[in-house]
């Protein structure tokens, strides 16, 4: 058991398109090498770089029993330094770049592994694909980082304030998963934040249990609150159209997502 990340660097594409080859690559090992320093930092090995991506996993060749929480305190540090970086670019009138992280704890097979010309040190597994796919849906939901439920049971003891964002079935799983992401250390949480997440864990109730209505009352509340997350306005679209049509008799609160 171990715990996996996917790091990437959001528009990428788009910066490729605006930039000289040689002035992106000194970009994109700038980044990587911040990235990677901080991944060691917290004792992770890093597995590859996959073009803007960095992926990385904690647990192996050394064995730790708080690996999770290493992934976590990673990520979360990695987001520091990025807008650390951001900052220093933008104050010499340079792009900035932003990251989207997903991170899975389970069960995956570690080690050598390729062909007899080639091999690399690395994980497989199908809780490896998941945090992969929760990387894509960082950008979907307008966060970070998104941990799927096994990391955060593994990490909660670790001070951190959870909000989970969704239950979601993602392209080749039959399963669905709960996914969270970090708003606030327990320490610094203040109380308008803690009234803020119990408002929300409320209206997820109501959401799954098709109550639109009572759903929509709360998100508009939230909406008000913090006018700036992008989650609450996202449900509240999302809600509007199933006040509009509502959906299947089967559905149980569960965004299906097909691409990768």
């Amino acid at each position: 058991e171990l715990t996996v990340m996917f790091c990437d660097l959001r528009g990428f594409t788009s910066l490729s398109e605006s930039m000289e080859p040689v002035a992106l690559q000194s970009l994109l090992n700038e980044v990587l090498t911040r990235l990677t320093h901080v991944i060691r930092a917290h004792g992770g090995t890093i597995d590859k770089y996959i073009g803007d991506c960095v992926m990385a996993f904690w647990g192996a060749p050394v064995a730790m029993d708080d690996h999770a929480r290493r992934a976590v305190d990673a990520a979360l540090d990695i987001c520091k330094a990025v807008r650390q970086f951001n900052t220093e670019r933008a104050s010499a009138h340079q792009t900035t770049v932003e990251v989207g992280i997903g991170l899975n704890t389970g069960l995956m097979s570690v080690g050598n592994m390729g062909s007899d010309v080639r091999r690399a040190y690395t994980v497989i597994g199908d809780a490896v694909n998941l945090a992969s796919r929760l990387e894509g849906l960082s950008r979907f939901y307008g966060v970070d980082m998104v941990a799927s439920q096994a990391t955060v049971e593994q990490a909660k003891a670790a001070g951190y304030v959870w909000q989970e964002l969704d239950r979601v079935r993602v392209k080749g799983k039959s399963n669905a998963v709960r996914i969270f992401t970090v708003r606030a250390q327990v320490a610094g949480r203040s109380t308008e934040l803690t009234e803020e997440l119990q408002l929300w864990e409320s209206a997820l109730t109501h959401w799954r249990a098709r109550r639109f209505d009572e759903f929509s009352t709360i998100v508009n509340i939230l909406r008000q609150k913090n006018a700036n997350y992008y989650l609450y306005r996202l449900y509240a679209e999302r809600v509007t159209s199933y006040l509009r049509e509502p959906p299947a008799p089967e559905w149980a609160g569960t965004a299906n997502f097909e691409d990768k």
